[in-house]
């Protein structure tokens, strides 16, 4: 069986499997053919076919892109082609006219798209399907109809390839609504195919099959897959649909600074970057808060801002460096009323994605229709962790009773971010129904009010769905005595390791100074945010170009 000397022999590259196989020792010996040759998994001789075979279609392809520009028709001049319908539009036309009772003639489309399948039928005759971002529609293709000429470039067309096509729309004799094509045009000719998955012996393989080929070749992915296209729009109309709510509830959209000289307003390790004609050093940002809130000292009394955040932690399901950011600021409001905000605005996405105020998560719907109970940080930890609120009220005795419940909290080393971590553990799991989890931890809350009865906890909430986080609000604070003394005890944290503690902003803490209203404020990750309303499991699966290591 040809292996490495083959793959070498042939110039493509050496998947790590085989290289690794070729270095192991003689005593891997049959442990590696087991791995090699397990029916799961192309062969390497496979491997090399598969890869000659999509050099040898890169060569066809370009050798009849030649020859159309020998005939003169070059797919690459043409600048618009003019559509009078989608594919859909084009079948919904037709079905109208149905109903009418066929009056008059049949309606009359032009469409683009790509070249999803070919079957010609025959010297004369050819069924094409195009395919749109709205959906497909078959081509029917004559000899006599599209002319000769123009018929035999059919020759030189390949799925995957763009086209342009115009004519009579009418239903075949198996009930298929077709366009009657008089008119084609090669607007762009694919130099690569298509990956298709390939099937030998029951086993398949190839295509996108590989999810970080997905990720990495986006754009192969989304024309391939129309349900990946579908998510992505609905991720746009969520979007669309949240500026919507703000602006009708009386808030203004603005933009901030991306490059900040203080990258503050969350518990986050910022990038950094460096500014040469300044001679400066900046952080990408890691929040939208303070700016927005100095928009607040301003006389901007609601306010909201849609932007990319970057925070300089690990990837995971739920976690992407790079992701889209909410937060809206509204002056004279409080905690209360933006429990209602997020109650209002989670309900009016869920009708709109779904026509119903309800979600979809594992099978089942879940309801989200106003109001979402209350469940305070500490009952929930009894609840669900069977510790008591008196072992919670020093860190010590909460340390040991986190370790008697299993949990690792050794590099915890304060009260508030054990209470966190009991509770990621322990309640959030259970937290499919809508849910505001509040009374958080001061040492964890540096932008938050203190409740007046109880200065250890802060006037803060997290809203939970389908055991997702999906948002953050605050009372927010204006006293700037006591922000000045949060942040100088975040400083006394940074400065013993602590590198998402966050930084000292004497140009906010002056803004403070100036006067800020009472205010209530709300953080939504849009990303997370789709993951729930639409059921998805990784955050990779709602960003179009998600962080991606480079291609060795």
């Amino acid at each position: 069986m040809p292996c490495v000397g083959a793959l070498r022999a042939a110039r493509v590259p050496i998947p790590y499997s085989c290289l690794h196989s070729a270095k192991a020792s003689k005593g891997r010996k049959r442990r590696r053919e087991r791995f090699l040759f397990a029916p799961d998994f192309p062969t390497c001789g496979d491997l090399v076919d598969e890869q000659q075979e999509l050099t040898d279609q890169i060569t066809v392809r370009r050798e009849k892109l030649a020859e159309l520009r020998r005939r003169g028709v070059d797919p690459f001049t043409t600048e618009r082609y003019p559509r009078t319908h989608t594919t859909t539009e084009a079948a919904a036309a037709f079905r109208e006219w149905e109903q009418v009772g066929e009056a008059a003639d049949p309606p009359t489309a032009a469409i683009a798209g790509r070249v999803t399948s070919r079957r010609i039928m025959g010297r004369k005759a050819a069924f094409l399907d195009l395919s749109d971002q709205h959906g497909r529609l078959q081509l029917y293709v004559r000899e006599d109809h599209l002319g000769p000429e123009a018929f035999t470039l059919l020759e030189f067309l390949d799925v995957g390839d763009i086209i342009g096509a115009r004519g009579p729309v009418f239903r075949t004799r198996a009930g298929e609504i077709t366009l009657d094509t008089h008119e084609l045009h090669i607007l762009t000719k694919a130099l690569r195919p298509l990956p298709v998955a390939k099937e030998r012996e029951g086993h398949v393989w190839g295509g996108l099959q590989d999810v970080e080929q997905r990720y990495r070749q986006r754009y192969v992915d989304l024309a391939i897959h129309p349900q990946v296209r579908d998510q992505f729009l609905r991720r746009s109309r969520i979007i669309s649909e949240i500026r919507r709510f703000y602006e009708e509830h009386g808030y203004v959209e603005v933009e901030t600074p991306v490059l900040q000289t203080v990258a503050g307003g969350a518990a986050a390790r910022p990038f950094v970057t460096y500014h040469h004609a300044l001679d400066l050093e900046l952080h990408l940002r890691i929040s939208l808060e303070l700016f927005l809130k100095r928009l607040l000292v301003g006389g901007v009394e609601k306010v909201f801002e849609i932007g990319r955040v970057f925070r300089n932690e690990g990837v995971s399901t739920r976690h992407n460096p790079e992701f889209t950011l909410l937060e809206s600021y509204e002056a004279y409001a409080n905690l209360e009323d933006i429990q209602d905000l997020v109650e209002q605005l989670i309900c009016r996405l869920a009708v709109a994605l779904w026509h119903r105020p309800a979600v979809p998560f594992r099978g089942e719907w879940i309801d989200v229709t106003p109001p979402w109970p209350r469940l305070p940080l500490l009952e929930g930890i009894a609840r669900y962790a069977g510790i008591g609120p008196a072992e919670l009220e020093e860190f010590d005795s909460a340390r040991h009773a986190a370790e008697r419940a299993g949990l690792d909290v050794s590099q915890e080393t304060h009260l508030g971010g054990l209470l966190e971590k009991l509770h990621e553990r322990f309640t959030q799991p259970h937290l499919e129904q809508p849910t505001f989890i509040t009374d958080f931890p001061i040492e964890t809350s540096p932008l938050a009010k203190k409740r007046p009865d109880n200065p250890r906890l802060t006037r803060r909430f997290e809203a939970y769905l389908a055991t997702q986080e999906i948002a953050n609000a605050f009372s927010e604070i204006n006293d700037p005595i006591d922000q000045r003394e949060r942040f100088l005890v975040q400083a006394r944290l940074r400065a013993a390791g602590d590198l998402e503690a966050h930084p000292m902003d004497e140009d906010f803490l002056r803004a403070l100074e100036y006067g800020m209203p009472p205010a209530g404020g709300l953080g939504i990750g849009v990303d997370r945010l789709v993951m729930v309303l639409t059921d998805t499991e990784s955050i990779r699966d709602v960003i179009l170009f998600p962080l991606m290591r480079p291609e060795r």
